[in-house]
């Protein structure tokens, strides 16, 4: 059964006891935070959050890079001052290289008719996939990213964290 034929019926239960529509669109707590798409990470009761405390920006890895289109919207037009990077232990982000990642779509792809096949390997080929081998370097190296970034605001709070999977700790790198 599709997950998303039990999103209604889920919801009903949701909307009977919703009492956040007078939440403001601005983060009470001015934070955003970029983080992994991982399902196993609840990012709210992990660190103690409420709704409408901070915008949680999610992708693969929890990449700043991949994230600075939100993160540039959230500061300048929401009025964030504090952003935290969180990468986490055993990510998938660390388990493939960009070239078997291409080579995989690609082969993917062979069965296409060949305009499809073509276009298919530009886009694979023009994408940046932000893998990372070194969990604590990659969050290093994101908030390097950000404090380096001019368009990130000077006064920006930026720190780098890493989640524990397996004990769901967390650990302040930078």
């Amino acid at each position: 059964m599709s997950a998303h034929l039990e999103f209604v019926e889920k919801n009903v239960a949701y909307a009977e006891s919703f009492d956040k529509g007078h939440l403001p669109v601005p983060p009470a707590k001015k934070l955003l935070i970029v983080t992994c798409m991982d399902a196993r990470i609840d990012c709210y009761k992990s660190l103690g959050l409420e709704l409408g405390e901070a915008h949680i920006v999610r992708n693969a890895g929890g990449s700043a890079r991949d994230a600075f289109r939100s993160i540039l919207i959230s500061q300048r037009l929401l009025g964030t001052r504090e952003i935290a990077v969180f990468h986490h232990t055993n990510c998938g982000m660390q388990s493939f290289t960009a070239p078997q990642l291409r080579s995989l779509v690609k082969s993917d792809a062979q069965s296409r008719p060949d305009n499809e096949k073509e276009e298919i390997e530009k886009t694979v080929d023009g994408m940046t996939f932000y893998e990372f081998s070194d969990l604590e370097r990659s969050v290093l190296e994101d908030v390097k990213y950000l404090k380096e970034n001019l368009l990130v605001l000077e006064e920006a709070k930026i720190t780098g964290w890493i989640y524990d999977t397996a004990n769901g700790k967390v650990k302040q790198v930078v």
